[in-house]
């Protein structure tokens, strides 16, 4: 799916800046956990369980809103039809909203799970027949692709195979990037854009050659 279609692949190319642009907001705000990247949670989870009961909380607590992110943003996906991806983008940005109204009212524990529960519904914008085709975060498998293609490539394969996989990775360092330098200027309100995005994308996802 990721190499048949160009659109398709600036599309997910778009929402991986948005995953590391928001992973990187959540990551200063946070001190150290993700609001993306469930593995390494999961990583924190099991040391804290070994060592900082504390921690272990915040990990399982993120992973968990991540999951029901995810079941939220395929139900909201079916009850949107044709426009799926167009109802699970503003579905994200309705969620980056509340996290940043959270925060202005002192509540971290509901902006860290907003985001999180964001993250999980984005992941489901490229589902179909209940699987989600192209991962927008899942950046380890990503780079194992682009490996696989570079082999391929060496053994008479298409030259460039790998060149999808790597700006999907290129797309969420960059996005990080933009998150992490911001922070420090405007802190979580960052997420502002981050919401702005996920609407210009939801729009975009209304053209026929990108709806679900």
């Amino acid at each position: 799916m990721i190499r048949s279609d160009a659109r398709i692949l600036w599309l997910a190319t778009g929402l991986s800046a948005l995953a590391g642009f928001v992973d990187a907001t959540g990551f200063l705000y946070l001190g150290g956990f993700f609001v993306s990247f469930m593995s390494g949670n999961s990583t924190r989870l099991a040391v804290g369980v070994a060592a900082l009961p504390r921690e272990a909380l915040i990990a399982a607590g993120l992973i968990a809103a991540f999951v029901i992110g995810v079941v939220a943003g395929s139900l909201a996906g079916t009850l949107g039809g044709a426009r799926r991806r167009a109802v699970v983008l503003a579905l994200v940005a309705v969620l980056l909203g509340a996290a940043v109204a959270c925060d202005a009212l002192g509540w971290r524990a509901g902006a860290a799970a907003a985001m999180a529960l964001a993250m999980g519904v984005e992941n489901v914008v490229f589902e179909r027949d209940g699987e989600v085709q192209i991962g927008l975060t899942y950046m380890t498998g990503t780079l194992v692709k682009v490996g696989q293609r570079i082999a391929h490539a060496l053994r008479g394969g298409p030259a460039f195979g790998w060149w999808p996989y790597l700006l999907l990775w290129a797309g969420l360092v960059a996005g990080a990037v933009a998150g992490a330098l911001l922070y420090p200027l405007i802190g979580i309100a960052n997420l502002i854009g981050g919401a702005g995005a996920a609407l210009l994308l939801a729009t975009a996802t209304l053209h026929p050659r990108l709806r679900g």
